[in-house]
């Protein structure tokens, strides 16, 4: 596990960096990612050349994350798992990750502002709780090799220096309000990759490798598919391009394995649906492809005909303000949306809501979260609402008309693949 005692620390660059390190040497590499997050994944998916699936103990389960690390670790020479946050920020935490699977833990720390003090916040890192094991450190953002040599020596000798990496403004990736920005919208990510796997191996200490982890096969739980394929026969039309990208390659994997066919397409350029008997409206980027999804009323109408024929759909976030009458962007521009659903939507500076989420529908139970910027103005009433696992004030409404369910929930579909199946089903199967 790659974590950090803070977000910020550099902890995506430096996984990305070591993944394609291995991979330039001929080793098969995969990557997952602590907690819930869409962008980081689709940047180490392009690190390793594989998918890049979430690990967290409250959206999936114990049972669920070894099946994907057992799996995982029957076709790759090394898994590594970015963290979230700080190591012990959240519940469930990184560390409790890490605890559960008895992962090593790399701690990369941004020395840009200290000098003997790393040492002591790499120790207390590594003491916290006796059942994580911080066995490596990384120096991030060293001044210069005298920097470098300074904060190494201050550490004890049971956290060896893994590597100092050089701070250099020209490694930086850009970000906006909800992260980076994604990878699809990066054309010289590849070339960057590169960059980073270069520092990485000028900066790395070749005595340091951490011991092997064994990751035994699970028992089966609730949580995974079906055998009877609920789904078998079911096209699933799925909306996926840069205003709708926020998928969890395990939804798609759920839908998969209880027989769904998915056909991908484009609101902002196709101008119709693909056949399809039910359609999934992902999170993403609306708001910055506003103008473009607003002109494409060829798109708003053939949704429209969808939900007239009473078919299956599931919209999240984006999607749930894409379907609105109007979506207001971040310059105080107001621009019609598929008017699918009554209500008005307007992008805010700050954090609206963040944070897990669970909800009772009839299907059953899903869990997910929550992470947006904008507020929604709407007449609708909540078919119901999710509940934070924790006491959180973030409560999500979930609206519902016919069999159209939105809401500003990503849900995780592993948390429950029958009320996932029970969620797309036609109707009248």
């Amino acid at each position: 596990m790659v974590s950090a005692p803070a977000s910020g620390q550099g902890k995506t660059s430096v996984t990305a960096a070591i993944a394609r390190a291995h991979v330039r040497r001929g080793r098969r590499v995969r990557v997952f990612k602590t907690g819930p997050d869409f962008i980081d994944p689709m940047i180490l998916a392009r690190a390793c050349g594989a998918p890049v699936h979430q690990l967290d103990l409250f959206m999936g389960g114990l049972a669920h994350c070894q099946s994907l690390l057992h799996a995982a670790a029957q076709s790759a020479d090394l898994v590594l798992v970015e963290g979230v946050m700080g190591l012990f920020d959240g519940q469930p935490s990184s560390a409790d990750l890490a605890a559960a699977f008895g992962l090593p833990v790399l701690a990369v720390i941004d020395a840009s502002a200290m000098a003997q003090t790393f040492g002591a916040l790499a120790l207390g890192l590594a003491s916290y709780r006796a059942d994580t094991r911080v066995v490596g450190v990384v120096a991030n953002r060293v001044g210069s090799l005298g920097h470098a040599r300074m904060v190494g020596s201050s550490l004890p000798t049971r956290l060896p220096l893994a590597a100092a990496l050089r701070r250099d403004a020209e490694l930086a990736l850009p970000e906006r309000h909800l992260g980076l920005v994604q990878a699809m919208e990066m054309p010289e990510l590849d070339a960057l990759l590169d960059r980073w796997a270069d520092a990485w191996d000028a900066a790395a200490t070749a005595a340091f490798e951490p011991e092997p982890v064994a990751f035994p096969a699970p028992q089966r739980s609730d949580a995974e598919p079906m055998a009877d394929r609920p789904l078998a026969g079911t096209r699933i039309a799925v909306a996926n391009d840069h205003a709708f990208s926020f998928i969890y390659p395990a939804n798609l994997d759920v839908l998969r394995d209880l027989g769904a066919e998915l056909v991908f397409f484009s609101p902002l350029a196709d101008a119709s649906l693909p056949a399809c008997d039910a359609l999934w409206l992902p999170g993403g980027y609306p708001e910055l492809h506003a103008a473009a999804l607003s002109r494409h009323t060829a798109m708003h109408h053939a949704i429209g005909r969808h939900i007239a024929q009473d078919k299956p759909l599931l919209a999240e976030c984006g999607g749930l303000l894409y379907l609105l009458e109007s979506l207001t962007d971040t310059q105080g521009q107001r621009h019609a949306m598929a008017g699918a659903l009554p209500g008005h939507a307007v992008m805010g500076q700050r954090l609206a809501a963040l944070g897990l989420q669970a909800v009772s529908l009839p299907e059953g139970e899903l869990r997910g979260h929550s992470f947006h910027y904008s507020t929604l103005s709407t007449e609708m009433q909540p078919a119901a609402r999710g509940r934070h696992p924790h006491g959180g004030a973030t409560a999500e409404a979930v609206y519902r008309q016919g069999r159209l369910t939105a809401s500003y929930i990503h849900h995780y579909f592993a948390s429950n693949p029958q009320a996932t199946a029970a969620l797309f089903r036609p109707t009248g199967r």
